[in-house]
């Protein structure tokens, strides 16, 4: 079983139990911080138009590869 991990806080998805997610980002409004493969830190651009976050083992997503430009 891959391990996952929450995008928004880096700790570790445990199936069964439910984990928070910040306001802020439930709205959209808030980009990734977290590598959600293995939990590193990730460098995030935010731009009027969007965003985009590197990690440093997986490579580049963005707003518009998430569907929330």
């Amino acid at each position: 079983m891959d391990e996952r991990y929450n995008p928004f806080t880096g700790k570790r998805i445990v199936p069964g139990l439910e984990d928070a997610v910040p306001a802020a980002a439930a709205l959209g409004l808030e980009p990734p911080r977290f590598c959600v493969e293995c939990g590193r830190r990730m460098v995030v651009q935010v731009s009027p138009d969007g965003w985009w976050a590197k990690c440093s083992r997986h490579g580049v997503i963005d707003a518009t590869s998430l569907e929330r430009r």
